[in-house]
């Protein structure tokens, strides 16, 4: 009898613990948002350069169908690439006949606009700049309503089907293409 309620005590105290770290592990990773590393997408404008060739270079739009069109080697698919992937597509249509060996740089000028709704005073959408946050994306609309909750904030993926909530802090970040919904307090 002793052995069991001595297995117990050691079993609640281990679940105890295991239990007790468990969620609140998990509730700091989601208060945190990680952006993952920026992909290319519709309206994004980007300069592309060249070296040694100013007639390849330029800038240019990524249109609605994801792809930029180029002179001499025509459309190539941007969307949903990063950085590095889109130049080694480049490069790889230039050498495909064109040039021997292309040295190509390219950088995002314009992000695409990201867009805030709810509980703020101009709802809309706005221009995307570099280390945006939720409180700097509600102050360029014109701030918080008066029933807006300042704890909590829902933001939705360009490239995701559902939104989801994070703390609202002053760290929280923005990538472009987001939808940001403050929502109302409950009193």
């Amino acid at each position: 009898m002793r052995a069991l309620t001595w297995l117990a005590a050691c079993l609640v105290l281990c679940f105890g613990i295991v239990a007790g770290l468990s969620p609140s592990t998990a509730r700091a990773e989601d208060a945190t948002r990680v952006i993952p590393e920026y992909r290319l997408g519709s309206s994004d404008k980007i300069r592309v350069i060249t070296f040694g060739e100013e007639s390849l270079s330029g800038e240019f739009i990524i249109g609605g169908s994801g792809k930029v069109a180029m002179p001499l080697i025509g459309e190539v698919q941007a969307a949903g690439l990063t950085i590095p992937e889109f130049q080694a597509e480049v490069e790889t249509a230039l050498k495909n006949g064109y040039l021997k060996d292309p040295r190509v740089s390219i950088e995002v000028l314009t992000y695409r606009p990201f867009y805030i709704l709810g509980e703020v005073q101009k709802p809309g959408e706005y221009p995307y700049s570099t280390g945006l946050t939720v409180l700097k994306a509600v102050a360029t609309a014109n701030g918080f309503t008066y029933r807006a909750n300042s704890k909590k904030v829902f933001i939705k993926r360009a490239d995701s089907p559902e939104e989801e909530a994070f703390p609202l802090t002053s760290t929280t970040p923005v990538a472009p293409g987001d939808t940001i919904r403050i929502g109302e307090r409950f009193f």
